[in-house]
């Protein structure tokens, strides 16, 4: 596909400057980008590059003074990388609803209520009584149980599994590998040290514009409903346990882990590798930082953690930066003590000589 500067300008409410018939047929970084290429420049570290590339156009903020004459037409924008991103959004769009139909072999259910435009690839499996909305992409090797509700617009990519009686909002992307309802980790101590599994016969519900990574795993309820609000975005390799609140807007980086039961405010941002244990709560606005293990409840909102078990951020910063000085610190004490030692010698030989 191939659009003018123009046609860009318009999508993303941007002022042109330079030849707005200049035409782009792909995106490149601006350090590397080619002719027919668009590019843009948020980072000011990367500004010598705005001279010296070769893309057709490039995105810029509104407020750039630039420095030298540039070759591309520029487009000026309030926030080049929203706008950038708003592009890309808007490209994806248009390449997926090109798809459409159903592709063989696959397996539909009697009964399964289908909207329009929807696309259906190969080797999928959609269950009985499931319901799957207008515009809705779904990508070969997918797998939907009985009675699962599909909102408008969601994308399932490849390797998809949601379980029976899950329920996926609107405009829900969901990446390859993940599995939603999969059987929370319930199991009941017995007399003779073996477990009995309790049987979890809840679901999972993932409201309207959530994102979910690669490789994620939420777990079906007990009871009720496991819930990721809307807005919220999930990474890669994301376990969810069963019977977990995720709240509206809030983020989750890779390999982060939160314990059935715990309930997770809205705008929270939980960083990469964190654990947080089950049955607590987490206030709305709070930031734990990566590789921390939450162990007892954040009732603050806004609150920042760290560590493990995770504290007060700046508590924290205050504690790492003492045991960087603790050699200098023990060094520091053994003087002292010597000194205080030598003291104490010499009060000794006074007492005794009076």
């Amino acid at each position: 596909m191939t659009f003018t500067a123009n046609q860009v300008a318009v999508l993303i409410n941007g002022r042109i400057e330079g030849n707005a018939d200049s035409a782009v047929n792909g995106f490149g970084r601006i350090e590397e980008a080619q002719t027919g290429q668009l590019a843009f420049l948020a980072n000011p570290k990367y500004e010598d590059f705005l001279y010296s590339t070769k893309a057709s156009v490039i995105i810029i903020s509104d407020k750039l003074e630039l420095k030298q004459q540039v070759d591309a037409t520029l487009i000026r924008v309030a926030d080049p990388y929203s706008a950038f991103a708003s592009l890309l959004h808007h490209y994806q769009e248009m390449k997926t609803q090109q798809m459409n139909g159903v592709q063989e072999p696959s397996f539909i259910c009697p009964g399964v209520k289908k909207g329009e435009n929807v696309f259906i690839g190969a080797f999928a499996y959609i269950g009985e009584a499931s319901e799957i909305a207008k515009n809705v992409k779904i990508f070969p090797g997918v797998f939907i149980g009985n009675n699962v509700k599909i909102g408008e617009n969601t994308i399932l990519h490849p390797g998809v599994k949601i379980y029976h009686d899950c329920i996926i909002g609107k405009n829900v992307t969901i990446h390859a590998g993940s599995v939603i309802g999969g059987d929370g980790f319930g199991f009941a101590p017995q007399a003779d040290g073996s477990f009995k599994k309790v049987p979890q016969i809840g679901n999972v519900i993932i409201e309207d514009n959530v994102e979910i990574g690669s490789n994620a795993t939420i777990d079906r309820a007990t009871i009720g409903s496991t819930i990721v609000k809307a807005g919220a975005k999930l990474d890669n390799l994301i376990q969810i346990a069963h019977n977990v609140e995720v709240g509206n807007n809030t983020v989750i980086a890779a390999q982060a882990g939160v314990s059935g039961s715990t309930k997770i405010g809205n705008n929270v941002m939980i960083g990469g590798q964190a654990g947080v244990v089950g049955h607590i709560q987490i206030a709305d606005g709070s930031k734990i930082n990566a590789q921390s293990g939450v162990s007892k409840s954040i009732k603050t909102p806004n609150s920042a953690v760290t560590g493990s078990p995770a504290f007060d951020y700046t508590s924290a910063l205050r504690s790492q930066a003492l045991s960087r000085n603790l050699p200098e610190m023990e060094k520091r004490l053994t003087e002292l003590e010597n000194q205080l030692k030598l003291l104490l010698e010499e009060k000794a030989n006074l007492s005794h000589i009076s």
